[in-house]
C-alpha cells in the first residue's frame, strides 16, 4: 500500500514539475480606477514612500512591519526596505525613474517568502472626472515561481490587493478637508 501511495506521490509531483516548466515566465498584473482629484494631488501619496501608511494593502496586512527608509523620499533613488509577516514577506523597493504627476518606476526586489525582482509601475492619467490610476507590476518567474502560479491564483491574489490600494487612495484622497480650498481641481 505505501509503494502505491509513493509511486502516486511521484506521478503528481511529475505532473506539476510538467505543468510548472510549460508556464510562461513573464507576467503582468494590473488594475486601473478613477479617482476624483487632479494628478498634483495624488502624486505625493505614490512618490514617497512614507506615504505609504495612509493606503497601501501592504500596511493594512501587517501593522507591526518593520520598515527603514533611505535617500530622499520622493526622488528617484529612494528606498524602503520592510520586513513583515507572511502576508506581506520581506524586500526592498527603490524608486528608478519618476515623472512628476504622471510616473513612478519601483523596483521590487522580494526577499522572502522567496527571492524575486519585478517591476512596479504607477501611473496617472488626467480625465474629465478626475485620474486614472494604474498600479502595474512585470516581472519574470523562475522555476519556482511557475511553480507557485501553478498552483496559486497569483494574478487574482495580486490584482485584488492593487484593487484594494487603488480604493484605499481613492478614500483618502477624495475625502481631503478642503480648507477653503478645492483640492481636487482638474
Amino acid at each position: 500500500m505505501l509503494l502505491i501511495i509513493a509511486i502516486i506521490f511521484t506521478i503528481g509531483l511529475v505532473g506539476l514539475l510538467i505543468v510548472a516548466s510549460r508556464k510562461e515566465s513573464h507576467f503582468r498584473y494590473e488594475r486601473n480606477g478613477i479617482i476624483a482629484a487632479a494628478p498634483n494631488i495624488l502624486f505625493p501619496y505614490i512618490s514617497n514612500f512614507k506615504n505609504g501608511h495612509l493606503w497601501s494593502p501592504y500596511e493594512k496586512a501587517d501593522l507591526n512591519m518593520k520598515k527603514t527608509f533611505g535617500g530622499t523620499d520622493g526622488q528617484i533613488g529612494s528606498t524602503l526596505e520592510f520586513a513583515g509577516n507572511n502576508k506581506v514577506g520581506s524586500g526592498k523597493l527603490e524608486i528608478i525613474n519618476m515623472i512628476p504627476n504622471e510616473l513612478v518606476e519601483i523596483k521590487l526586489t522580494m526577499l522572502k517568502p522567496f527571492r524575486a525582482e519585478s517591476l512596479v509601475q504607477y501611473r496617472l492619467t488626467p480625465e474629465p472626472v478626475g485620474t486614472k490610476f494604474s498600479w502595474v507590476m512585470t516581472g519574470d518567474n523562475g522555476f519556482i515561481g511557475k511553480i507557485m502560479v501553478t498552483l496559486i491564483d497569483c494574478e487574482k491574489m495580486v490584482a485584488g490587493q492593487f484593487t484594494e490600494g487603488i480604493n484605499n487612495l481613492k478614500s483618502v484622497v477624495e475625502n481631503l478637508p478642503s480648507n477653503g480650498t478645492t483640492q481636487r481641481e482638474f
